[in-house]
């Protein structure tokens, strides 16, 4: 029988595992680089869903697995600190269903405003976490997770890196199965809810999960021994084992997909093998300390490779204990906004008035580059609203009348609905003003829905959430919407002049398609137009 072979990027991957596993839903909220496995989920015939943030994304996912499906939560790196709150705790409860948590990191930061080590997180709230190093183990450790969550009724980190989730390797399927158990709801009140009689009972029971889980990894995780000269012994996780082996064949290596808790007799006797013990990892010296931690001589790279993604000619550096500079690349050409984009016209009236400009995340962050140079502060998601306001309480009252806090729709769902609640509930003596930039997509992760556009994952229509309505059910003093597309001259800018001269609490939603999504929207908008034609038609007739 020939088994069939398949050229699967990371994610691809991850999405079709998912399928034969028999996940029965999928949710999480776009960012690069994990984007595609919701996506391609869905293409593949799976229930995927896009929610308003990650941390909203994990709680729904916690409800599916309770109730005994399995379900995978997707995310890139800064998401997984939006999910924090609910995962430190959902480690504590008895899932059903496997649970898996898929964080994208993104080492070299290239799309990112970190590139923070998510292996941390395994560690701080003490659940298993698995690293593929190519496509075939993304496929392969997708199962595993769910399998492992499933045994110890305990959510599993499925950590996947740029590298893995967008480059493209042989993966060689398992039949998909075809039957599983239906969701059913058990009540378990110890094991669900987490008030302290059953919290602290739980948190013993969660170390000795992952004793257990532990003692697995050691008699049979995955682990992979390339047997080579003793005088060096290579130990990588993750992309660094392949950079590895290309970088140095005929050494010794030892690779193993289980990366928390660690397999660490496995890894003693390897080292135990070997004259000089090396242990190649991106990001931060997160494995090679754990070993030092117990007693094993591992060596790490230097600091200057802390930085940015490893490739072969960087560990064969770091093997050679190379610290010279390396070569400057060549500078690439500077993002921008598109030609077009609606975005244009308000930096451009932002940076002519001389505003402070607290930004958020999104394509609009481009408004800090020449020729805007309109943005002054950029920390995460949401976060330009309430950072506009602490510039607001403090600031002398000439400066703090220029303060104005730019989000995107997106964005907005996301994280800034809080922050608005906090614009109402304290605002600055002189007032504030928020602007949406609402170009009616997640533009910036490859034209996503959100609540805010009225179209579901698959682009099919569903409940619009109004951002005008909500703010003045909230208590926003003044609410403008402005459609770009008809701007007359320096009519927007009259208008942000009015309102900082306010001692008021103002939003301003300035609304029109990205340039880029525009042919698609009104594609989407037409399929569901007849869809609900021939809905209300057939209604008619029955």
């Amino acid at each position: 029988m020939t088994v069939e072979r398949l050229l699967l990027s990371g994610d691809d991957a991850v999405a079709l595992a998912a399928l034969h596993a028999g996940v029965r839903l999928g949710t999480g909220y776009p960012g690069t680089p994990s984007t595609e496995i919701l996506e391609t989920f869905d293409q593949l015939g799976g229930r995927a869903q896009w929610s308003p943030n990650e941390k909203v994304a994990l709680e729904v996912g916690i409800g599916s697995a309770f109730a005994g499906a399995r379900t995978i939560v997707t995310m890139k790196h800064v998401g997984l600190n939006v999910a924090a709150d609910a995962l430190f705790t959902a480690a504590y409860t008895d899932v059903e269903g496997g649970l898996l948590v898929i964080s994208a990191d993104d080492p070299g930061m290239a799309s990112s405003q970190n590139e923070q080590d998510n292996r941390h997180y395994a560690r701080a709230a003490a659940l298993p976490m698995l690293e593929p190093s190519d496509s075939q183990q993304a496929y392969d450790f997708t199962w595993l997770g769910l399998e492992l969550s499933e045994r110890w009724k305990i959510p599993v980190i499925l950590r996947l890196t740029t590298r893995i989730c967008h480059a493209k390797t042989v993966v060689r399927p398992r039949p998909a199965l075809q039957t599983l158990p239906e969701p059913s709801f058990k009540r378990d009140v110890p094991a669900r809810v987490m008030i302290p009689a059953y919290a602290k009972p739980a948190h013993l029971r969660l170390r000795q999960k992952l004793a257990e889980i532990a003692a697995w990894n050691e008699a049979e995780g995955p682990f992979e021994i390339h047997e080579g000269d003793a005088t060096l012994g290579i130990i990588a996780t993750g992309i660094g084992a392949m950079h590895a082996r290309e970088a140095a064949p005929g050494a010794s290596h030892l690779s193993f997909g289980l990366t928390y808790p660690l397999p660490i007799e496995r890894l003693r006797a390897f080292a135990d093998r070997v004259e000089r013990l090396v242990v190649i990892e991106e990001g931060d010296p997160v494995l090679v300390d754990a070993l030092r931690a117990v007693g094993l001589p591992a060596e790490g790279k230097p600091e200057m490779y802390r930085f940015g993604e490893l490739n072969v000619e960087r560990v064969r550096r770091i093997l050679a204990n190379d610290t010279s500079p390396e070569a400057v690349p060549p500078k690439g050409k500077p993002p921008e906004l598109c030609p077009g984009c609606s975005h244009r016209g308000v930096f451009e009236t932002l940076r002519d008035l001389d505003c402070i400009v607290s930004g958020d995340i999104g394509c609009y962050t481009l408004g800090v580059l020449p020729p805007f140079s309109a943005m002054d502060t950029c920390v995460c998601m949401g976060a330009s609203i309430g950072v506009g306001l602490g510039l607001r309480h403090v600031l002398p009252e000439e400066q703090a009348r220029r303060v104005v806090s730019v989000i995107g729709d997106s964005t907005f769902v996301h994280s800034g609905l809080t922050g608005l609640a906090e614009m109402v509930y304290n605002p600055p003596p002189t007032g504030h003003l928020v602007l949406i930039l609402d170009n009616g997509t997640t533009a910036m992760t490859g034209q996503q829905e959100h609540p805010g556009t009225g179209r579901l994952l698959d682009h099919s229509a569903t409940n619009l959430l109004n951002f005008e309505e909500t703010a003045r059910a909230m208590g926003v003093q003044n609410v403008h919407v402005i459609d770009t597309t008809s701007l007359k001259d320096d009519s927007l800018r009259d208008l942000i002049t009015d309102l900082l001269a306010r001692n008021e609490t103002s939003l301003i939603v300035t609304r029109q398609p990205c340039v880029l999504a525009a042919p698609k929207i009104r594609l989407y908008e037409k399929a569901n137009a007849e869809q609900r034609t021939a809905t209300c038609a057939a209604d008619l007739v029955d």
